[in-house]
């Protein structure tokens, strides 16, 4: 015999249904447009350097991307970072990329070509900059670096950029004082782990592959970048208002930090586009960045820190009207 409930309504129970297939209904929407087909057709990300974050991103975000709109085909450029990838978009050898936002202001202050139409999409996560050393290393700031072998991070990188004005920070002339390496996160620690340089630049997500593998097979340990310094940095005026005094957790890079956070900065990544670029596109790829945020960040941490509520602030970028329609869609 079934089991009857007399205390529940007839009235009530179709409530509760109507109410399961409104929630169904809202749940398909936003991870599927109803009643619209996917966008097609060819886009090209920049990324970044093997071993580093940005690679790592697209790949995933590629993956997610091809879930929500199987007939769009996504290509994945290389490349030395965030000054490169943003020439790339702002003329058009791309069409999305993820750069830090100094990167962003320096080209648009240097009337970069193309810059007045670059877009944002979303606010991703951070960078922090990483300055390695071998654990047995006499450097303990980064004004010890004058007269050793630095890798400054690949040219027209974000690297290169934040290392160079944090040497001259502190005092160091990058071209005299140091022997400067092109090296970025690719090479920079098997060029360590063989004593070719003496310390090395990085500037990623937390943490970043290229270092999680290094911790395995050499002994080293961060430069800590301190407050005075990043004061210093922000008294050069608008070009450094990016960059936030923060420290590393110690749970990055725990075999190396065994308990204890790093001071140092941060500069945020924006996932960006030019104005010409179709907005339909833009917002089902803005979608798919916002609903994936887990399932990427299950293999790329700093994903995790994807939020609806921060990424809308693309500063110094004006957000694309595709972006612009997907979260008022999604305004509480």
């Amino acid at each position: 015999m079934p089991q009857v409930f007399p205390h529940i309504s007839r009235r009530r129970a179709l409530q509760g249904a109507a109410a399961g297939f409104v929630a169904f209904g809202l749940l398909l929407w936003w991870l599927l447009p109803l009643g619209e087909d996917p966008p097609s057709g060819t886009i090209v990300f920049s990324t970044g350097t093997p071993s580093g974050v940005y690679q790592e991103y697209g790949e995933r975000l590629r993956t997610e991307l091809s879930r929500d709109m199987p007939g769009l085909e996504v290509k994945l450029l290389h490349s030395a970072g965030s000054q490169e990838n943003v020439r790339r978009v702002a003329t058009g050898e791309a069409d999305f990329t993820i750069a830090a936002a100094d990167a962003v202001q320096a080209y648009q202050l240097q009337h970069g070509s193309g810059a007045e139409g670059l877009r944002g999409v979303a606010r991703l996560y951070d960078d922090y900059v990483q300055l390695i050393v071998p654990r047995g290393s006499d450097v303990t700031t980064v004004s010890d670096l004058r007269h050793k072998r630095v890798a400054v991070g690949l040219p027209n990188s974000g690297v290169r950029l934040i290392a160079t004005r944090l040497l001259k920070a502190a005092g160091i002339n990058p071209q005299k004082d140091i022997t400067p390496v092109s090296d970025g996160i690719d090479t920079g620690p098997d060029h360590l782990k063989n004593g070719d340089i003496d310390a090395f630049f990085w500037s990623g997500g937390l943490p970043t592959n290229g270092l999680s593998e290094l911790t395995r097979t050499f002994e080293f340990r961060f430069i800590p970048i301190d407050g005075a310094l990043v004061t210093k940095l922000h008294a050069d005026g608008n070009q450094t208002r990016y960059y936030r005094g923060t420290s590393m957790p110690e749970s990055a890079y725990p075999a190396v930090q065994q308990g204890t956070s790093v001071p140092t900065l941060a500069v945020s990544n924006l996932l960006m586009t030019r104005d010409d670029m179709d907005p339909r596109i833009i917002e089902w790829v803005t979608r798919t960045v916002i609903k994936s945020r887990d399932d990427i960040g299950a293999h790329v941490h700093s994903a995790q820190l994807v939020d609806l509520r921060t990424a809308i602030y693309t500063d110094p970028l004006r957000l694309h009207e595709g972006a612009r329609r997907y979260y008022l869609s999604v305004k509480p």
